[in-house]
């Protein structure tokens, strides 16, 4: 490989390579990014930081329906199960899934940490 190297004094300052050589080494370390990426998410799925969700939740949530009923129907929870665990009553639960209430932040925090996903999976999509 041809490589032209430029100093400032006695210091090497500059490495100039063919093109066709710097094109290489941008995909291979864009390959390298894509594998680290990789390793730590399976690493944050291995240790529990993470989780995969399926499509069709994902789906549902940008189709519209409301995140809050998405997640718990979900996790295979009933709106009485829910409304005990997040402190509130069922029919505001039932209200805030049809979206004819809004929420607290206090009592969304508390549903989304009953379904166990953040406060952004059920807020950024409320109307």
């Amino acid at each position: 490989m041809s490589v032209q190297v430029i100093k400032q004094g006695d210091q090497p300052e500059w490495a100039v390579i063919p093109y066709k050589i710097y094109l290489e080494l941008v995909e291979k370390a864009e390959m390298l990014q894509d594998v680290q990426d990789y390793d730590s998410a399976k690493a944050a799925l291995e240790r529990g930081d993470d989780e995969l969700v399926p499509s069709k939740v994902i789906y549902a949530i940008l189709d519209g329906e409301n995140p809050i009923k998405v997640w718990r129907e979900y996790r295979g929870m009933s709106q009485p199960e829910t409304a005990k665990k997040a402190g509130i009553s069922v029919p505001y639960l039932s209200q805030l899934e049809t979206s004819k209430r809004k929420g607290s932040l206090d009592v969304l925090s508390a549903i989304a940490q009953v379904l166990q996903v953040s406060l952004d999976n059920i807020v950024s999509s409320q109307p």
